[in-house]
């Protein structure tokens, strides 16, 4: 049998129970304010775009009670230059990510674990490498940039391909920037999370700074906005 000791099935187990309690209190939010969270990351979101005008940038559609609302696709794709290029993941067997164009709610079907994909030819799994802003589930993040996801690894590989130095942000309901979170050696950080109540904020001194956006502030009311 395993010893108790072994740290690797610790933080397994650590990170499993971690993910029941976020899954259960996120199905337990009223509608009215899982709507309201909704309008206040896109805003957000939209704000940011809107400033680093990106040329290529991937995102999801956020499904049953994930921040941002099943619409978020289409809000960001309004927001980007008229020659931008959104992309969405598309799950692989292997549960790698693939990538297409977004070109509108007419072209997503419906897919595994429930997400809606694009049904757009298929770019590669080092597409998201070229993004100029990434923007990734997950249930919660800590202030190092230890996101939690679902489990399955798929972000982890991909954001192995996104250079350093590329704006990774994190939509989350209020509550779920947590302190600290279970971490494997394979887990990717992020750079940033954005949430209904505080807006766009950088994580642990990270590169989004450089990138125009305030270690902790609202991206629709920095310089200007």
């Amino acid at each position: 049998m395993p010893e108790f000791s072994d740290e690797a099935e610790v933080t397994r187990m650590a990170k499993r129970d971690t993910r029941v309690e976020l899954l259960a209190r996120r199905r337990s939010l009223p509608a009215v304010t899982r709507a309201a969270a909704a309008g206040r990351v896109q805003a957000e979101l939209v704000a940011l775009v809107r400033r680093l005008r990106p040329h290529r940038m991937t995102a999801y559609v956020p499904v049953g009670s994930e921040p941002g609302g099943s619409d978020l696709p289409e809000v960001l794709r309004a927001a980007l230059p008229a020659d931008a290029e959104l992309l969405l993941p598309v799950l692989l067997a292997d549960l790698d990510l693939d990538w297409a164009a977004y070109t509108g709610p007419d072209a997503l079907i419906a897919a595994g674990r429930g997400i809606r994909e694009p049904v757009g030819a298929r770019l590669g799994v080092t597409a998201v490498a070229h993004a100029e802003l990434v923007v990734v589930p997950a249930l919660a993040v800590d202030r190092h940039g230890r996101r939690l996801g679902r489990g399955g690894g798929s972000y982890d590989r991909a954001l192995a391909r996104v250079p350093d130095a590329t704006l990774t942000v994190v939509p989350l309901h209020d509550g779920e920037l947590v302190e600290a979170l279970p971490a494997e050696p394979h887990d990717r950080r992020v750079r940033a999370v954005v949430t209904p109540a505080d807006g766009v904020r950088t994580l642990d001194g990270g590169p989004g700074a450089a990138h125009g956006v305030a270690p902790h502030t609202s991206a629709g009311r920095t310089r200007g906005e």
